[in-house]
């Protein structure tokens, strides 16, 4: 069990690592193939920082194991709002923007259903996956369409990553990124590797491995940077990258099981899991329109997220042992 348990420690963190290495790596390939910054933010730096989930959940799908793929995104997505908003919200109560309120906001509620739609018959398969990757493609050309050339808009703020990443060579750039990459495959497989023996080990299913262990895990950068950013007081883009997080969850991780091993799975994965995330969703919509948090996550809420979350966590370990 300890040798499992280093090895998921090792794992996580040569991902995270590895993850920013290949943004930078990326970026500045990019840049030196004259690529726009939009298109670089909108790709690069959008999916690169989802890049976690992405390849654990392509390691634990090419391995087999769909479920523990499908509860990573699920419980990436439940941790987010729980855990990264809760704590957050908590510490400095998050505004939500008016932006946010009219376009980020129904396009998670649209996506969210759709993953439910894709459930709701206990099993993933090519088509669900195509669905999603569409989604996923149709949300990036929204965005491009609807700020290209707006340089006050607050989407080119979030790609402040592009102007911090040093200029360097193509042939060096292409090395880091083939190297980053390298590791994020080697250290996905350590993951995933880890997590399959300490579920065996545990007793329990890798999906709520992957709901619990792997979720908290792969939102760790997120806790951090909304943390970070609460402390310094700047909370205005602390809610939209979470939304943007969720929705990036949804149509490119859940859609990776899906493409690489369609598989069939329990009710529990429905009405417990997704029932969670749908619910969660709910209730940080409920909070964005509330008169009385006046259009922000207040501290009260920001506890009852954590509440809510911790009462997951606990419901999924009174089934797990009743299994």
């Amino acid at each position: 069990m300890l040798l499992y348990s280093a090895a998921l420690l090792l794992g996580f963190l040569v991902l995270f690592k590895s993850a920013d290495y290949f943004v930078i790596g990326s970026v500045a390939t990019a840049t030196n193939l004259k690529i726009s910054p939009m298109i670089i933010g909108l790709t690069v730096v959008a999916l690169g920082t989802s890049a976690p989930e992405i390849f654990v959940s392509a390691a634990a799908s090419l391995r087999g194991e769909s479920e523990l793929a499908v509860g990573n995104a699920i419980g990436s997505n439940i941790a987010n709002i729980g855990m990264v908003l809760g704590i957050t919200a908590v510490l400095v109560p998050l505004p939500f923007r008016p932006e946010i309120l009219k376009r980020d906001m129904p396009i998670l509620i649209f996506v969210t259903l759709c993953a439910g739609a894709a459930l709701i018959d206990y099993k993933l398969g090519m088509w669900d996956g195509l669905l999603l990757l569409a989604g996923l493609v149709v949300f990036l050309w929204r965005i491009a369409a609807e700020h290209y050339g707006n340089k006050d808009d607050p989407v080119i703020e979030e790609l402040a990553e592009i102007e911090e990443v040093p200029p360097m060579t193509t042939p060096r750039s292409l090395v880091m990124l083939l190297l980053s990459l390298l590791f994020l495959l080697m250290s996905a497989e350590l993951l995933v590797w880890a997590v399959t023996e300490i579920a065996k080990t545990m007793g329990v299913s890798e999906l709520v491995i992957g709901l619990t262990v792997v979720a908290v895990g792969t939102s760790l950068p997120e806790l951090v940077v909304s943390v970070t950013s609460a402390l310094k007081n700047q909370t205005d883009l602390a809610i939209g990258n979470i939304i943007g997080s969720n929705i990036f969850n949804i149509l490119a991780v859940l859609a990776i099981p899906c493409m690489l091993s369609p598989t069939q799975f329990t009710p529990e994965l429905l009405w417990r899991d997704y029932g969670t995330m749908l619910g969660m969703t709910l209730l940080l919509v409920a909070y964005a329109f509330s008169f009385l948090g006046r259009g922000k996550i207040t501290r009260i809420e920001g506890a009852t997220l954590i509440l809510a979350w911790a009462a997951y966590l606990f419901m999924l370990y009174r089934t797990s042992v009743h299994h």
